[in-house]
């Protein structure tokens, strides 16, 4: 049984995107590779022939992979989301209790994590330490550098 997966309607929409691209131009590009090296006589000895069939079953692992993965794909409804307290999809800003500095991240599913863009996974360990605390906390998380003292500022919507 496949594990089901939340995604915004965002990163949903990435996802078939990803699909499409790979079923409409990566398949196709593919089976020209293979008709073109079939074509070149002797399969038992051509290392093009071999190399695309290998690109092939790449490629198709890959697209199962993502079939699968859309399939078993829930959105989360960004409008039922409370704001009262830390959840998946809510956007915190933080003070840093040592440093005085302050941030602010959404908290996405796995998938759709980007620090760049200060979305960070619901499984990392400041997002685990944020769940269901509400504005006004001061919560004590262990990440990988030590202890961090954040107090949780605001709580929105993504």
């Amino acid at each position: 049984m496949a594990e089901t997966k939340y995604y915004t309607q965002e990163g949903l929409d990435k996802l078939r995107e990803d699909l499409e691209y790979l079923t409409s131009v990566e398949r196709p590009a593919i089976s020209r590779q293979i008709a073109e090296a079939r074509e070149k006589g002797d399969l038992s000895e051509n290392a093009e022939y071999d190399a695309a069939k290998n690109a092939q079953g790449m490629l198709e692992m890959k697209i199962a992979k993502l079939q699968e993965e859309f399939s078993n794909a829930r959105i989360i409804d960004e409008s039922k989301i409370d704001t009262s307290k830390v959840l998946i999809l809510s956007t915190v800003k933080l003070k840093n209790l040592k440093t005085n500095t302050t941030m602010t991240y959404t908290l996405v599913p796995e998938s759709e994590a980007n620090l760049k863009q200060g979305k960070i996974s619901i499984t990392s360990p400041i997002a685990r330490g944020l769940l269901g605390k509400s504005a006004g906390e001061a919560v004590d998380i262990e990440v990988p550098a030590g202890t961090v003292h954040l107090e949780i500022i605001d709580i929105s919507r993504s």
